[in-house]
This record gives structure tokens, C-alpha cells and sequence, in this order.
């Protein structure tokens, strides 16, 4: 017998309170005052529905059912990527189209939020007593460094069991350690290059850059001649302040660069042509020897494959030069077969020549869990009794709460492998029908968490 289905009678309501979740500009570190704004309508709804929240610190939040057992977690976030460029529709609000629901965050990760919140209502409302406790934990910076999390876990226990909806079905068991590594020099040291600026999101694939160059009119026709040899979409255009060019590529989460292209490498890529070192300055001399149009760390002596995780990815997220700023800053993902370690002494070696200033903005090791757990049996459960099927066990290199639990949790859903839902790109959406699945699932998921019943028993 399945429990999940009880939140479909909820279906029009859930809506209408993702609209107004969407509409939270919640862009961490740009907008706090709408990530707070989140929290405080999640707080709202959930007193709404005679749940206890708390907000834990300016960052985080959760809303609890019970309080006895086992503490068993399902961890969300309520921040966003920046809109970007290129939507068909606007970007901070629902849309409903073809059978879709577009907005930013409806995948990842205000649509599973607003579910795993729906769903303790659910349980509430249906009088169930569990032996455990239900926490869902909300963050509001999971998309730059997750330091939500860790100042949540810094004031409340972890849980005993867990999982965070924001990755793909089946059951993600494991994930790539994430390295995001910055180098710079101490200004701006190229002779022809004013200015470059790309991408606002180290973990996406930037689909806009522009240079701003003084240049001669001999250069202006070099540029457009080798444009035409050179893999991208370039406009050039003449400024009182030099020449402007502007490159336009496709946007992409940093764990699968491959699928988008990188608007910023195509551009270095461009001038390293057309002018030499000195003229273009030290990182974007750099990135045009070091990674080019590569995602696969070839050329910096990073590519990796292991049979679990598969391989090592690099996006070059943003690159800023303007004067006395010159940064650039990289989004490495590592297999589980290897360290952080060797991936930034191999990485500082290749910056070496160029005698860049490298630092760790962020590390976050990989992530491992046994297939035969428990906590991969109880969701295997759910997920079966609401498809009829099996779930896959896979792994990813995308980056979630999960890698904070210590071996306790980890990433199960929202989006389905068949269903391309545009993460971190233009037109983020999700399939209608999919979407409730997935509520299906997590509602079938949490009722076992909460009773206590594992794969084993049904």
C-alpha cells in the first residue's frame, strides 16, 4: 500500500505557494534581504499548517514533525543561481507551458523545498504517529560554499538518516569532491587588454563575455578574420574607449561543462590568437595554454577517470580584469579515487609558469555511501512502490547537502534522467506530471523515515 499519493490533493495549493517561492530574487550573496524573504514564507506557511519551525541562524531553518527516535533528515535550499541571459519567459516567476513549469529554482532547488514542506503537512494532516523525527532543513547559500549548512550543523545535531532532493533519480551514492580554485595577479598587467569580464556563478558555465580592447584598425580586421577560424559566437564593436568584443556561448552547471560552451574560454581563446602574452596579460595567457576549450583538465595534467565517479571536470567559472582586479576562478570536479590534495599541487604547478597567485575559495571532499545501507533500501522502497521499478543507483559530479552529513545521507531526485530541466541555464523547468511524481516519491519516503519501515518489510 502506498502512502505517497496523499499529496496530490494538495497539487493546486502547492502551486500557487511555488509561485510566490519563485518570485524570491534569493540570489545568496547578492540579495540576502530575498533569501530571508524565503525563510520567512516558509516559516509563515508552515505555522499555516500547524508545523514547528525555527530559524537557526541568518542562513538556515527547518520546520520538525515528532520528537522521538531516530532523527531522520531531508535537507533543501531555498537560494538560486543568477537568472542569466536568454529566457523565453521570466525567470523569477511560475509558468506553466506544454506541460512544464518554468522558473528559476523549480529544479534546483525551490520546487523539492516546497515539497519536502508539503509533505510534513501531509503526515500531520493524516494523523500518522511516527517512531522517529522528520527535520526539514532549509538553506539559503548551498549554491556558493554551502556555509549555510555548515553553521547549521555548528548549533543542531546531524541527522541520524537523511537525504536532500536536488539532484536526479535513482539513488546518487556518490559524489566528485568539488575544488574551486581562484588565481590572480596583482593588477592588470596586459598592454592591449583594458578589460574582461565573464560569468557571475563559479558553478556555471558562463554564456556571456566582452572584452574591451585598444586596439588599431589593423586589429579590429585581424579579430574578425580569425573569429571566422575560431569556434563561437563573436560581435565586434567600436567604443570611444576601444574596441568592445563580445562572445556568447551556453550556459551550464559546472558539474557537466561539457553541456554547455563556455562563452569566456572561447574569448581567450580569440585574442591569444590575434595578440601575444604580454599584450593579453598573465591569466588569460593561462587559461588560453592551460584549459583552452577543454573540460577534461588535459592540459593542466588533471584528466582523471575511475570506474565509480568517472571523470575529473574543469569550467572556468568567471574571469574579471579591469584595473587593479585580475582574477579568474576554476570549478574542479574530482573523482572519488583521488584527493583534493594532488588536484590543486598539480593545478598551482601548471599556474606556476605564469606566476600566478592561486587560492582555495572552496573545498568540498567526495562523498561514498554502500549500496547495501540501509538508508539506500528504504528509499529504494519508495521510489519502487511509486514507480513500479527499481531505482538506478548512479553517481554525479554535482555537488550537494549530502556531502555534509558524514556518510548519513544522500541525494535522491527531484528531476528524472529522461527530463532535461535546464539547471543552471535559461528556461530551467521541470515536467509537470514528473514534478508530482517526485512528490509522490518524497512524501512515500518521508512516511517511511518517519514509521520506521525499511525496504525489508513490504
Amino acid at each position: 500500500m502506498m502512502f505517497g499519493d496523499k499529496i496530490l490533493k494538495y497539487k493546486d495549493e502547492l502551486l500557487a505557494d511555488l509561485n510566490t517561492l519563485i518570485g524570491f530574487e534569493s540570489v545568496a550573496n547578492e540579495k540576502p534581504e530575498e533569501c530571508q524573504n524565503a525563510i520567512n514564507f516558509m516559516l509563515k506557511r508552515a505555522n499555516d499548517f500547524g508545523l514547528t519551525g525555527e530559524q537557526v541562524t541568518d542562513e538556515s531553518m527547518h520546520i520538525q514533525l515528532g520528537s522521538k527516535g531516530k532523527l531522520c533528515g531531508i535537507l533543501s535550499h531555498l537560494d538560486v543561481v543568477p537568472a542569466g541571459n536568454n529566457w523565453s519567459v521570466l525567470p523569477y516567476s511560475l509558468t506553466e507551458k506544454d506541460g512544464r513549469l518554468y522558473g528559476r529554482g523549480i529544479a534546483d532547488d525551490k520546487g523539492a523545498a516546497l515539497v519536502t514542506l508539503y509533505c510534513l503537512r501531509a503526515l500531520k494532516e493524516e494523523g500518522i504517529d511516527g517512531v522517529n523525527t522528520l527535520r526539514a532543513i532549509y538553506g539559503t547559500s548551498e549554491e556558493c560554499g554551502m556555509e549555510d549548512i555548515d553553521g547549521y550543523f555548528e548549533k543542531m545535531p546531524v541527522p541520524d538518516l537523511s537525504f536532500t532532493p536536488d539532484s536526479d533519480y535513482g539513488i546518487c551514492y556518490a559524489e566528485k569532491g568539488i575544488l574551486q580554485i581562484e588565481v590572480s595577479t596583482k593588477g592588470n598587467l596586459a598592454t592591449v587588454l583594458s578589460q574582461l569580464h565573464s560569468g557571475k556563478a563559479i558553478n556555471a558555465v558562463p554564456d556571456i563575455a566582452y572584452a574591451l580592447l585598444d586596439s588599431s584598425n589593423y586589429d579590429e580586421q585581424n579579430l574578425l578574420e580569425l573569429s571566422k577560424k575560431t569556434e563561437g559566437n563573436f560581435e565586434f564593436n567600436s567604443t570611444i574607449d576601444g574596441l568592445m568584443v563580445i562572445s556568447r556561448g551556453k550556459a551550464a552547471h559546472a558539474c557537466e561543462p561539457h553541456k554547455g560552451f563556455n562563452a569566456a574560454a572561447a574569448l581567450v581563446e580569440l585574442l591569444a590568437k590575434a595578440y601575444t602574452s604580454t599584450e593579453i596579460g598573465a591569466i588569460c595567457d593561462f587559461i588560453d595554454i592551460a584549459l583552452g576549450n577543454e573540460t577534461d583538465g588535459c592540459s593542466l595534467g588533471l584528466k582523471t577517470h575511475c570506474s565509480i565517479s568517472g571523470d575529473l571536470t574543469v569550467n572556468l567559472g568567471y574571469i574579471h580584469i579591469e584595473g587593479n582586479e585580475a582574477r579568474a576562478a576554476f570549478d574542479i570536479r574530482y573523482p572519488v579515487s583521488i584527493t583534493g590534495g594532488s588536484v590543486y599541487r598539480q593545478f598551482r604547478y601548471a599556474a606556476k609558469h605564469n606566476k600566478l597567485d592561486v587560492k582555495v575559495l572552496n573545498h568540498e571532499k567526495p562523498l561514498y555511501i554502500e549500496k547495501d545501507s540501509e538508508l539506500v533500501k528504504l528509499l529504494s522502497g519508495a521510489y519502487k512502490a511509486v514507480t513500479g521499478e527499481k531505482p538506478e543507483l548512479y553517481t554525479t559530479g554535482g555537488g550537494t547537502y549530502a556531502r555534509k552529513l558524514g556518510g548519513k545521507g544522500l541525494a535522491f531526485g527531484p528531476a528524472f534522467k529522461d527530463d532535461e530541466v535546464n539547471m543552471h541555464n535559461a528556461d530551467e523547468s521541470i515536467d509537470k506530471e514528473k514534478f508530482f511524481t517526485h512528490a509522490q516519491i518524497c512524501l512515500e519516503a518521508m512516511y517511511r523515515m518517519y514509521c520506521g519501515i525499511s525496504d525489508n518489510e513490504n
